[in-house]
């Protein structure tokens, strides 16, 4: 008799135990700028911070600044083609100097901190023109200074946007990932 009146018991608690066990967690998102690289003209997260990846001559950097959930997939990235003709196509090649493209996206008022605001609405395409054993850092801070890095060599500001702050999470939220320019919902990760 007391088996049965326990059957039921733990079936239930077995069925909230799942129910638990499968539902998302609840993630923080945090605003900050996610570091990107070209590959077959398309946006890949990149596996390592601008101040110690070294591009070839030849590649495509991008930075995009927006709230993501700490996750490659939920990061938005960056809003324009990643495309190096398109970018250096004015800047000849000098002899010791390697071309990078460097696309900087300010991201969406939407994400910007309170008392900040884009410093432009649409991405920022240049052309650097760095030494051959340059950075990815070095590349983005030669078109779009100031930079502003933590302790941990975490990209906090570009161009001097956001004034204050540096990837602080700053709670659930339910957005969406901008589309990005074929009108496919982009994704991306977080950058170092």
């Amino acid at each position: 008799m007391r088996r049965r009146a326990l059957t039921p018991l733990v079936l239930a608690f077995g069925v909230l135990l799942t129910l638990v066990a499968s539902s998302p967690a609840l993630a923080a998102s945090y605003r900050y700028w996610s570091f990107w690289e070209a590959s077959g003209g398309q946006w890949q997260y990149a596996t390592q911070g601008p101040s110690t990846a070294r591009p070839a001559d030849g590649s495509v950097l991008g930075f995009r600044f927006s709230v993501s959930r700490d996750a490659a997939a939920e990061a938005a990235k960056p809003r324009a083609a990643a495309d190096f003709a398109a970018v250096c196509a004015g800047t000849p090649a000098a002899e010791g100097r390697k071309r990078i493209a460097v696309v900087v996206d300010f991201g969406v008022p939407a994400d910007a901190p309170a008392g900040d605001a884009l410093p432009q609405d649409t991405p920022r395409p240049a052309c650097a023109q760095v030494a051959p054993d340059a950075t990815a850092a070095e590349a983005l801070a030669q078109v779009a200074k100031p930079l502003r890095y933590n302790s941990a060599a975490l990209l906090c500001a570009v161009s001097g946007f956001p004034k204050q702050g540096c990837g602080e999470p700053i709670g659930d939220t339910a957005q969406q990932p901008d589309p990005d320019p074929s009108g496919n919902p982009s994704a991306g990760a977080s950058a170092s």
